[in-house]
């Protein structure tokens, strides 16, 4: 029976670059999933020529030139900008909020008429809390940009993504929500971003080329047959499950999708549109071919795939995707986190494990770090 240095569970992007490090230093790794398939959530299915983001869209952005450079080396990546557009009832709004935005809420054509206009919204604000901090998140949303911008592209966005009112929701949430002043869409402000031509399988591939790798594959179903194959693990799973849930489970928001092929080259225009309205049960759709196809590339194809998205309470046997950060689980995560600690050869990390939502830019970032933590 084969030995390895590393039982790595999850073939994530975690999962996958400590892999691609360890396999660089000289050390034999086995990567297990669950799933049929590698690569964990941002794994694409091809269909009718499209990459589609099976888990939801995956946008790679980063201010961290090492990850850039170290993704960019293992596989190309396009000119992808995120673009999103609100759409309220029939009205399209820009995303993030900017001049663009300001303009299609009010008819504003200048900064200073743009900045008045929140201004006094903002005084409304504040003068309903007569000098008491925000309570929830709809206090702290209008205190930051108004009862506009906030009723018409927060709002219902935000209780149908938590699935409670925004008065039920902490503040903390959104301490701050960016409003530029010019005519700018990029959504991010990360000079790096993009993604990977021919998709993220192909990132995947590349990290775990020459690696052993088994799908189909239950850690907890064999948990100690496992165990006794490697010197040390790589845990990317949910830390309450590693534990069995001994201090109880941890809650999380998921996403439910509908995906559709339609015999049309074009159906949206861009690749993500956001609902706002609370009647629209969906929170947005993703039509796939725009991450990669621009300009007459779309239609090249004449057909498309779009996915309509859906949040709700996290149930077990569905995907976890948002960790509910408040204080309960918050305090929860705590009394995980300090087995955790105290564990020999467990290492623990990614999304699940730290039961933090991360980018994919930062996923990779710890990953690295662990590396050069263990491995020298």
């Amino acid at each position: 029976m084969t030995h390895y240095d590393f039982l790595i569970v999850g073939s994530g992007l975690y999962g996958a670059t400590f892999a691609y490090k360890a396999k660089q230093a000289g050390k034999k790794c086995l990567v297990i999933d669950r799933r049929p398939q590698l690569g964990g959530n941002v794994y694409c299915e091809e269909k009718e020529g499209i990459h589609v983001h099976t888990y939801g869209a995956h946008i790679f952005h980063t201010a961290n030139k090492e990850v850039w450079d170290f993704v960019n080396a293992l596989v190309p990546f396009n000119r992808y900008t995120n673009c999103p557009v609100a759409n309220y009832k029939g009205e399209l709004y820009n995303l993030p909020f900017n001049m663009n935005t300001f303009y299609q809420m009010w008819g504003v054509h200048t900064p200073d008429e743009a900045k008045r206009k929140i201004e006094e919204q903002r005084a409304e604000a504040a003068a309903a809390l007569n000098g008491r901090e925000p309570a929830n998140l709809e206090e702290q949303a209008l205190m930051l940009v108004g009862k506009d911008i906030y009723e018409k592209l927060i709002k219902s966005y935000t209780e149908k993504q938590w699935g409670r009112p925004c008065t039920e929701l902490p503040a903390f949430i959104i301490r701050r929500l960016p409003l530029r002043f010019i005519f700018d869409n990029n959504y991010f402000n990360d000079p790096y971003q993009g993604i990977p031509i021919g998709g993220y399988n192909v990132l995947i591939e590349r990290l775990l080329e020459g690696i052993e790798t088994r799908t189909n594959c239950d850690f907890f179903a064999h948990r100690e047959e496992l165990t006794a194959l490697a010197d040390a693990i790589v845990y990317t799973g949910p830390i309450d499950a590693y534990y069995d849930y001994r201090f109880g489970k941890l809650q999380y928001r998921t996403v439910r999708f509908e995906t559709e092929t339609l015999d049309t080259p074009n159906y949206q225009g861009n690749a993500v549109i956001n609902y706002t309205d609370r009647e629209t049960p969906f929170t947005r759709i993703i039509e796939h071919k725009h991450f990669e196809a621009f300009g007459q590339a779309v239609y090249d194809n004449p057909k498309t795939i779009i996915s309509r998205e859906y949040s709700t309470e996290w149930q077990p046997g569905m995907e976890p995707y948002y960790p509910v950060n408040d204080e309960t689980n918050t305090v929860l995560f705590a009394r995980y986190k300090e087995l955790a600690e105290a564990e020999k050869n467990v290492f623990f990390g990614g999304r699940l494990a730290e039961y933090k939502y991360f980018d994919m830019s930062p996923t990779i970032e710890q990953a690295l770090h662990l590396a050069a933590k263990i491995l020298g």
